[in-house]
């Protein structure tokens, strides 16, 4: 799993993100970003790495 960053544009992706929601309600960005997940999910062609990022996204979430 690669956690070192790799976007070129870090700050313009994310700022592309957020205009993607805007005038949407909280289950149409939802919707969103599910399908985003999907979308880039498929693009990393490994279904090892893909539950490694789930784990870590997960423990990442929990309370300290």
């Amino acid at each position: 799993m690669i956690t070192e960053l790799h976007i070129q544009d870090p700050d313009g992706f994310y700022a592309q993100w957020l205009a993607a929601h805007e005038g949407l309600s909280e289950q149409q960005s939802a919707d969103l970003n599910a399908r985003l997940v999907l979308l880039l999910a498929n693009q990393c062609d490994d279904q090892a790495v893909l539950l490694e990022c789930i784990a870590a996204a997960c423990e990442a979430g929990k309370p300290a």
